[in-house]
């Protein structure tokens, strides 16, 4: 399949430097991760009762409470989508609202027992199944690819408005 990702490719756009094919042929590859890995976390997050995307809220939360608006900019969601996650969270008790001493109207989330034992849940789930995915691949590479992909989130074209 990677071949037929990097023909399409071509044909969308033959003009582009080596450094941008190459960009735009590991953007196709990471979306498609993108994918994979929501399924596999929602299957992670569904014992518990969760989804991908309450299990992020969580976990944004498990080592200190956040204001709705941190944890949209630390995940590159928008603000008013985890505030609708974390209405749920609230609502279902896995979360609660307390004040923020440093804005009156932005209230922190902080985890509930009801919500450290969930996020603890699917936290075991998520270790086995890294150690077995990670097992399958050279620990070396990796480390390579996380620090290429920390490097490209770092860029600043990539904080650029592309228009």
């Amino acid at each position: 399949m990677t071949g037929s990702v990097s023909k399409r490719q071509d044909a969308v756009n033959i003009d582009r430097t080596p450094a941008g094919e190459a960009l735009s042929r590991l953007v196709v590859l990471v979306f498609r991760l993108e994918g994979a890995l929501k399924a596999a976390g929602d299957s992670l997050a569904r014992p518990a009762g969760q989804t991908s995307a309450r299990w992020r809220v969580l976990a944004a939360v498990e080592s200190e409470p956040l204001s709705v608006a941190r944890i949209a900019r630390a995940w590159s969601f928008a603000r008013q989508s985890v505030q609708r996650v974390a209405d749920e969270l609230e609502r279902d008790g896995l979360i609660r609202y307390a004040d923020n001493p440093g804005h009156k109207r932005a209230k922190l989330v902080e985890l509930t027992p009801a919500g450290a034992a969930a996020l603890a849940q699917i936290q075991s789930a998520q270790r086995a199944w890294a150690d077995e995915l990670g097992g399958q691949i050279d620990p070396d590479d990796l480390e390579r690819a996380t620090e290429i992909l920390a490097r490209i989130l770092e860029a600043p074209a990539l904080r650029r408005d592309p228009d």
